[in-house]
């Protein structure tokens, strides 16, 4: 229900309350919309394909080699840092393994979540057949601890080049050593230092030839898969929760938007709340109700009016005054007037505005409002009526002719009609006691 912006009334929608309002006058519109929501929802809920997803569960165990490693806490009790793993088990290089183990081009990319303060993997694939995601995610899992193997087994190669590099040159320099002590006599100062230097290689030759034997001997565990994909039962997607929740969300934000559209751009009062809430007049009786009392009118007016005379009305202009006047001019002491005579407006010491509810707009009001204020004719309220039987179309008054002005000044009688002439002349009969 749109107010009119001549009409200096409150205007809707400034708080909760006048929101709520305005769903409950439009709660059709707003009805309708949700319903189609929810009904486009349930079609799309049908017409999308279902998605099964298989998850396998792959434990990570520690290689011997350097890793990303977290601290240690009561919190994180896992030494390695498992979202870094996390992101390698989802890397292009893991999903083209996965895939030529899959004899496929392409698979269904992988989602890979980590449980708390565990070293456990949980890789996901959604497909559109439980056997395509059983294998997608068994592939991801077979691919990612292979693909840890190989990374661990590089690093473990490199480690033992490294040390036998520095063994051979520990081993060049302790024979040096050997060969400079006997040519050294003993108890010399170079002999000593010599002696001192053999004994340093040494300790690094053994320390070395420990390590390269423990990296050779080592075995590389990248984990196990604890838990093999299962062919899922029931399609994870599409979800009812989801795509009805969905369509009755957007239905009831559609609605509420056509909503206050439509009370925007709707101007007719439809009830005497319509009249107060938009106009700002008060609804002194509404007509349309079976309890309105005629008395309770009279009473209202009689108090608001400040003179005897009151004008009535009407909104729409077409609309008879005779349900408000008839009752008036019988139980009040007030002089009514309904407006047919055109000295109404400049007797009038009040106004009272009759609206058609479901015929009169807010514009209508409003324009009536400001023609009785141009002429100083204060509004002490408004009646409200279903009754829109127009007012009885008035009969013409009769002409009278005034006969010719002649350019002596003097009034010439008009000349007799044919009718005049040809309609014999009827003797009036005379009041008794008056000679004719």
């Amino acid at each position: 229900m749109s107010l009119s912006p001549d009409c200096p009334a409150h205007r809707s929608g400034t708080d909760l309350g006048e929101h709520l309002s305005l769903l409950r006058r439009r709660w059709l519109l707003l009805l309708g919309c949700i319903l189609a929501g929810g009904t486009a929802g349930l079609a799309m809920l049908r017409l999308t394909p279902p998605a099964y997803t298989a998850t396998a569960q792959v434990l990570v165990t520690p290689v011997g080699t350097p890793e990303q490693g977290n601290q240690v806490t009561n919190r994180q009790r896992e030494a390695l840092n498992l979202d870094t793993e996390a992101q390698i088990a989802r890397s292009s290089m893991v999903a083209a393994m996965a895939a030529k183990a899959a004899n496929t081009t392409a698979l269904e990319p992988a989602e890979v979540s980590v449980p708390p303060n565990a070293a456990v993997l949980l890789i996901s694939v959604t497909a559109a057949d439980p056997e395509t995601a059983v294998t997608g995610s068994q592939a991801y899992a077979q691919a990612y601890l292979a693909h840890r193997a190989e990374t661990a087994q590089a690093a473990i190669s490199d480690q033992l080049k490294v040390m036998l590099t520095k063994l051979r040159q520990v081993n060049t320099a302790l024979s040096t050593v050997v060969k400079d002590l006997d040519g050294l006599r003993k108890g010399a100062p170079e002999h000593t230092l010599a002696t001192q230097r053999q004994s340093v290689l040494n300790r690094q030759v053994h320390s070395l030839t420990l390590k390269y034997d423990a990296l050779r001997t080592l075995t590389v565990t990248p984990g196990s898969v604890i838990s093999p994909a299962t062919p899922p039962q029931a399609p994870s997607s599409p979800g009812l929760p989801l795509f009805l929740g969905s369509g009755l969300m957007a239905g009831l934000l559609l609605g509420a938007a056509a909503a206050a559209a439509r009370d925007r751009l709707d101007t007719r009062l439809r009830s005497a709340a319509d009249v107060e809430r938009l106009t700002g007049l008060p609804a002194l009786a509404d007509l349309s109700l079976p309890d309105g009392a005629p008395h309770d009118l009279a009473c209202s007016v009689v108090a608001a009016c400040p003179g005897k005379r009151l004008l009535v009305r009407a909104v729409p202009a077409e609309l008879g005054t005779s349900p408000v006047t008839v009752p008036l001019a019988t139980s009040t002491p007030l002089s009514v007037l309904d407006g047919t005579d055109v000295g109404d407006l400049a007797k009038a010491d009040a106004a009272l505005l009759l609206i058609g509810l479901g015929a009169a707009t807010s514009v209508q009001v409003a324009a009536a409002v400001r023609h009785l204020s141009r002429h100083n004719v204060p509004i002490i309220g408004a009646v409200t009526t279903t009754d829109l039987t127009p007012a009885p179309v008035p009969a013409p008054r009769p002409h009278t002719p005034l006969g010719k002005l002649v350019a002596t000044g003097e009034l010439q009688p008009a000349e007799p009609t044919a009718a005049a002439e040809t309609t014999p002349q009827q003797v009036l009969p005379q009041p008794p006691g008056r000679p004719a």
